[in-house]
């Protein structure tokens, strides 16, 4: 049965508490959408009572609309069944995932079964309940080393895939064609993200790794703000203008835009969609050390170490098919991304457990 207010437009946000998913819910809510948010807390914090994640509360204030939270983890193929029986959804934004590239080679079993095994539940409870629009919150690792650049969504995948996490995110890919090979009634988008960075202009959402930060940016900024000595820059050699690694870095907030455009087209059948959601250019990590530093009047201090296996010198992508097909490009610039991380992070220096 459908909950009361649904209008037809309920989106159910996977991974809603984290980074992307909580910025999405924010523009899913701005544009109308009625949300029903889950996490399992593995990566986002719980508020006092353990019920409401903080940065939901905080995407309340902003928005000053409602978003229903249920905590749910995607090996609970019980509790998800559960939630398709309460309420008659539109569609699904898949954002829960583990994440941390250094972690899946460490403890990869724990990526497959989180990653793959938690897709999988979800998509035979949605299966069972006839909700068969899905959106899947994929990566620019499904690429591999690129084989020429920038990076298109004809560009080959699946080789040369130097994690296990990016591998999670190539099987899901490939469940999701045979998914919709099999059964036409489905329309799946599959949304390839570049690197994203910053967070919402208030300041008052925003990356909050639990543990060490496994990006660039959120590093840098932990750095700047004292929670962290140095930046470690892996390797000065790579084949790029200042020697060191080259990314095509995307603001969350035109990220989760980008979710919001994709919805839109859901109103015909399509079948399968790919996009990429990146700028189109690349910056340097030196290039990034240096804006953030701009942008936050504070300095970041780094010491070069040898590189990092696996990790390739240039990487950017061609987003024209997501402006062609979906209306949507970039609008912030590299001096957003890093203003409006240091906004987070000065006014957040612990992350969400500091001031409410």
């Amino acid at each position: 049965m459908a909950a009361s207010g649904d209008h037809g437009r309920l989106v159910l946000v996977t991974g809603g508490a984290g980074y992307v998913g909580s910025h999405c819910i924010l523009e899913l809510l701005n544009a109308g959408f009625d949300v029903v948010a889950v996490d399992n807390f593995a990566n986002a914090m719980a508020d006092d009572t353990g019920k409401l994640p903080e940065s939901l509360k905080r995407v309340e204030a902003l928005t000053d609309k409602k978003c229903t939270f249920y905590q749910v983890d995607m090996l609970d193929a019980a509790q998800l069944k559960n939630l398709f029986q309460k309420h008659s959804f539109f569609c699904i934004i898949h954002c829960a995932a583990l994440k941390a590239v250094g972690e899946s080679a460490a403890i990869p079993l724990a990526y497959y079964k989180n990653n793959v095994t938690g897709t999988l539940n979800l998509l035979e409870a949605a299966n069972a309940a006839g909700v068969k629009r899905f959106v899947f919150s994929s990566s620019a690792t499904v690429y591999g080393t690129p084989q020429y650049l920038p990076i298109d969504e004809k560009h080959p995948v699946g080789v040369g895939i130097t994690n296990p996490y990016g591998r999670t995110k190539h099987m899901v890919e490939e469940i999701l064609q045979d998914l919709q090979k099999s059964d036409d009634t489905w329309d799946i988008i599959i949304l390839r993200y570049f690197n994203p960075v910053g967070s919402h202009e208030s300041g008052r959402i925003g990356e909050d790794p639990q543990g060490p930060p496994n990006n660039l940016m959120p590093f840098v900024a932990q750095v700047a703000v004292g929670r962290l000595a140095e930046l470690k820059v892996f390797g000065s050699d790579y084949d790029t203008p200042d020697g060191t690694g080259v990314r095509d870095y995307v603001h969350v907030v035109d990220l989760a835009k980008g979710h919001v455009a994709a919805l839109k087209i859901f109103d015909k059948h399509f079948g399968l969609k790919i996009y990429n959601l990146g700028t189109g250019r690349g910056y340097s990590v030196l290039e990034m050390v240096s804006a953030f530093e701009k942008a936050s009047g504070q300095p970041v201090k780094y010491q070069i170490v040898p590189r990092r296996g696996g990790d390739v010198a240039t990487c950017y992508g061609d987003p024209s098919v997501a402006e062609k097909e979906l209306g949507w490009k970039c609008q912030k610039n590299l001096d957003d991304m890093c203003r409006d991380l240091w906004r987070w992070q000065s006014q957040n220096p612990k992350g969400f457990s500091s001031g409410k």
